[in-house]
């Protein structure tokens, strides 16, 4: 039998608040083998990210505290330890990799200098050798030219280059452990794909154990040995993954494997008359440097697209980071500039002036992906559903306008009385309800999905991909659907657009975009995201 590198034993977390108490985990146990990976799998506050953090003591003493447990690791309890052998420990022999990398990097330092650190500290290596260390761990990380993106700041990279760099920091010291915690979640698939496969890759290089935090199933298939799945702070299975996917024993195991976007559109007719089109549309950004910010060039974002979108349809966009799909529904709302023509309901928008636009405003409402960033902290649910309703003088009296509030969280599947309350008493999923909420009392013909889902668990995401299907069902309503996600992209369109570098490479209907792609970008696109690989 090997000897467990990682072991936690009866591991509990609680946190103090005010005057009360949160059990976060509650007294769970599993062990980690070199070599090996383990998946920890749950629901936004099961307790997953808290237990990986209790691994490295990072949780924020002494609000946070153990009542019992250790964590063992080569046979010494990292619980309760001292900062000196803890610090010989982080990044050193357990390395950690978080899901958003751009407020893990430093943005006032170059990549050199934050790569470096880590080799200061931990290895003592400082100048041309750490230099040199650098360059070789970037190009380990997947980047062609490492000495390139020295000098580069986490700003001027990609979600997925940025990810590159903390893999890069993650392996400096060649540790032990890596602790990687949703690492891929807001990237699109197919960079998602190549960064699973790199981890892989790196982890049989270097011989690490990996524990892996996520909620995608798909993902744990491919890359785990063995699953923890946790609920409410308690571990409720663990097993072989094989093993727990072909006959799991909890129904809190089977209800997330089936928790995956399925279904198709909304039924309806194809005589229906275009709600928007376009014709020839540019979005251009110029690209300035030096002192005097000449011009040297510009960024087609949006590159000659015409498209056309029905009443009661839903028209899906989807590509890579860059491809130009939030660019262009920002310039069919009018909140970016652009050239070419605009058609709302036969009425040419793309001159009118701020005025002007306004009655078209409450016809076109959008929907953003980070549903806690775009509702007003300061706000009450009420105050934020019934903003829209004051603006365009829709309702006689408050009276009037509550009661329309009251609706609109009733339809969403939220209790009027939420409407006392304040964003950061909710989930991530009903939050974005509140969202939904905002923008249907209004009684919209066009709303925008700016990637609402892409922050929710999977059984979160269907019961959101439910609520949009019985509403546009109920009103009608026509959806300009923006997202990576392809999965939940066929569970909701008619149509699908393909763009890339601002060009659409592809449109039809979903069916045929699903089952029999033309172009070659789309296949990639569809590959990574159903039959993503790991070798």
């Amino acid at each position: 039998m090997t000897k467990p590198l990682l072991s936690i034993e009866n591991l509990s977390v609680h946190f103090r608040q005010e005057n009360k108490v949160i059990e976060a985990v509650k007294s769970i146990s599993f062990t980690l083998d070199p070599h090996e990976t383990v998946a920890i799998v749950g629901e936004s506050g099961s307790g997953k990210s808290v237990t990986a953090l209790s691994i490295l003591q990072l949780l924020p003493y002494p609000k946070a505290l153990h009542p019992s447990g250790h964590v063992y690791f080569h046979g010494q309890d990292l619980v309760g330890a001292g900062e000196d052998k803890l610090r010989k420990i982080r990044g050193n022999k357990i390395a950690m990799i978080f899901q958003e990398p751009m407020t893990s990097l430093n943005p006032l330092h170059n990549i050199e200098k934050q790569i470096g650190e880590v080799l200061q500290i931990h290895k003592g290596l400082t100048g041309e050798p750490a230099r040199k260390r650098c360059i070789e761990l970037l190009e380990m990380a997947g980047f062609k030219d490492g000495k390139a993106r020295l000098q580069a700041y986490p700003h001027q990279l990609s979600g997925g280059q940025r990810q590159r760099v903390m893999i890069a920091m993650a392996l400096a010291c060649e540790p032990q452990i890596l602790i990687a915690d949703e690492p891929t979640t807001a990237l699109d698939v197919t960079i998602q794909a190549k960064l699973l496969n790199l981890m892989k890759k790196l982890q049989k290089k270097l011989g690490m154990a990996m524990l892996l935090i996520t909620h995608d199933l798909g993902i744990v298939r491919k890359m785990a040995d063995r699953i923890v799945i946790m609920k409410d702070g308690h571990m409720v299975e663990e097993g072989e993954v094989e093993t727990v996917f072909t006959n799991p024993s909890s129904s809190y195991t089977r209800h997330l494997i089936n928790s995956f976007p399925r279904g198709e559109a909304v039924i309806v007719s194809s005589e229906m008359p275009i709600l928007l089109k376009t014709d020839h549309l540019k979005v251009h950004f110029d690209v300035h440097e030096g002192l005097l910010r000449k011009k040297v060039g510009s960024i087609r974002a949006v590159d000659d697209v015409t498209i056309s979108l029905k009443e009661g349809h839903t028209l899906g966009i989807v590509g890579e980071s860059g491809s130009g799909k939030t660019t262009l529904a920002m310039a069919l709302l009018r909140l970016e500039k652009s050239h070419g023509n605009i058609w709302f309901e036969d009425h040419e928008i793309q001159d009118l002036s701020r005025k002007a636009m306004r009655p078209f405003r409450r016809e076109m409402q959008v929907v953003f992906q980070d549903p806690y960033g775009s509702l007003s902290p300061r706000m009450s649910v009420g105050q934020i559903v019934a903003e829209g309703l004051e603006i365009h003088g829709i309702g006689k009296a408050s009276q009037d306008r509550d009661l329309q509030v009251i609706n609109a969280l009733m339809e969403v599947g939220l209790d009027p009385e939420a409407r006392h309350r304040y964003p950061h008493e909710f989930s991530g999923g009903q939050r974005q309800r509140i969202a939904i909420a905002r923008a249907i009392a209004l009684k919209p013909k066009l709303v925008v999905l700016d990637e609402p889902t892409s922050a929710l668990d999977r059984s979160v995401q269907v019961d959101i991909i439910d609520l949009l299907r019985k509403l546009q069902f109920t009103h009608k309503l026509a959806y300009l659907f923006i997202s990576h996600d392809l999965a939940v992209v066929r569970a909701i369109s008619h149509d699908v657009l393909v763009m890339k570098k601002g060009k659409i490479v592809e449109r039809g209907s979903a069916f045929d975009i699903f089952t029999s792609p033309q172009e070659q970008y789309t296949k990639a696109l569809l590959k990574a995201a159903f039959d993503l690989k790991i070798v």
